[in-house]
């Protein structure tokens, strides 16, 4: 009995995210048990639930090198290695689990969060389909082959699926969360803004609903929904630079896709603030996002106002630097959207550069520098491509 209070209290502490709590109820008991399977396999877990995923991959794998017999180490370590982003490992812990216990639905489960990681859509659906097989009642079941019919591009059946997930249990924001998504991702904004609202409904922390119905509301937008198809249309891999020695025209697309990502940023920037200000929507946003929206639009007001004197005094060394101010949107808004915080903090570092510039070439009256500085600011959507690739991990 003194063994197992400590494990149902951690448990009991996961269910309820008090990781740190449940640390210390495993850590107290490991100080007595060093060879506790299941306390070093819980411990993989609230580590993992802590951000703290070299730890929790060790406890994970300590838990299998005591017990490799046991399914429960294989299954505790396949949704470690989930949440630490390693498909490949949880796919192979799973079925080493699957293999020991193939009817326990919550392992199947597992196997389909995992293929999702890998946007393995067929592999995906068959796991949440044999996870159903065995336990039809599984909301969260229901919601993973909504997601895997949504990727295969199966309208019909994606709607069911994540319907039935809300049939299933309506009070799961999950399943609300599905819901919204797969609406979202076969073009029903204003369904989708219904679920991500519901979801918050349950359970206002839940960050992910709020972004979703932030999105959802965006496209709303006609505007905005018409500016991010025409933007679509055009690829924006950084690697076309490469072409432009052997198709010099090619530098027409480059300034075509960099002129409607900036027009688009300005959209998402007026779409933001104006949500931003709305009595029904303001607290789905963070301070930042609003601040940023702000800054973005006061760049366009002030570098129109002197691009437009430019023009009208003839004076390069104001109207120059007034289309830079208004370029800098773009990296501003790309440093602000890279989720990243190192990644986001070298294209900040790179838009505050660019304004040391456009400063500088004010002071010196050097209208060549602004001009160098608009082109660099608007090909920001190509060089933030390649440091959100090496800085940003891959899901």
């Amino acid at each position: 009995m003194k063994v197992a209070d400590p494990i149902e209290r951690a448990r009991a502490l996961l269910q309820l995210r008090r990781a740190a709590d449940a640390e210390r109820e495993l850590r107290g008991l490991l100080a007595q048990e060093p060879q506790h399977t299941a306390a070093h396999a819980l411990l993989g877990l609230a580590l993992i639930q802590q951000g703290q995923a070299e730890e929790a991959v060790r406890e994970a794998q300590e838990a299998v090198r005591l017990a490799p017999d046991q399914w429960l180490p294989h299954y505790a370590a396949a949704q470690v290695y989930n949440r630490a982003h390693r498909p490949d490992d949880a796919i192979a812990a799973v079925g080493a689990a699957l293999n020991l216990q193939p009817e326990y639905a919550p392992a199947w489960e597992v196997l389909a969060r995992a293929h999702l990681l890998k946007e393995d859509w067929p592999r995906m659906l068959d796991a949440a389909l044999r996870g159903l097989g065995l336990d039809p009642q599984d909301s969260d079941l229901a919601s993973l082959a909504a997601l895997a019919y949504a990727g295969l591009g199966d309208v019909r059946q994606a709607r069911a699926a994540a319907a039935d997930a809300v049939r299933l249990d309506p009070e799961n924001p999950t399943a609300h969360f599905t819901l919204g998504h797969v609406e979202l991702r076969l073009g029903d904004p204003r369904r989708a803004a219904e679920s991500f609202r519901e979801v918050l409904r349950l359970d206002p922390g839940f960050g992910v609903a709020r972004d979703g119905l932030v999105a959802a509301l965006k496209r709303r937008n006609p505007v905005y929904r018409r500016l991010s198809r025409l933007r679509g249309r055009f690829p924006q891999g950084w690697r076309l630079i490469f072409l432009l020695p052997a198709a010099p025209p090619v530098i027409l697309v480059f300034a075509v896709v960099a002129v409607l990502h900036w027009v688009s940023w300005v959209a998402e920037a007026w779409s933001v603030l104006r949500l931003a200000r709305g009595r029904a929507t303001r607290l789905l946003f963070e301070g930042v996002e609003a601040r940023v929206a702000a800054l973005c639009l006061g760049l366009v007001a002030a570098g129109a106002v002197l691009l437009v004197l430019g023009i009208v005094l003839e004076a390069d060394v104001m109207g120059v630097p007034g289309a830079a101010l208004m370029a800098l949107v773009t990296p501003v808004q790309e440093a602000a959207h890279t989720g990243s915080p190192r990644g986001r903090a070298i294209l900040y570092g790179w838009a505050v550069l660019l304004a040391v510039a456009v400063a500088v070439s004010v002071l010196l009256a050097a209208p060549v520098a602004a001009l160098l500085a608009v082109y660099a600011a608007l090909a920001t959507v190509w060089l933030a491509t390649p440091v959100r690739g090496r800085i940003t991990p891959a899901v």
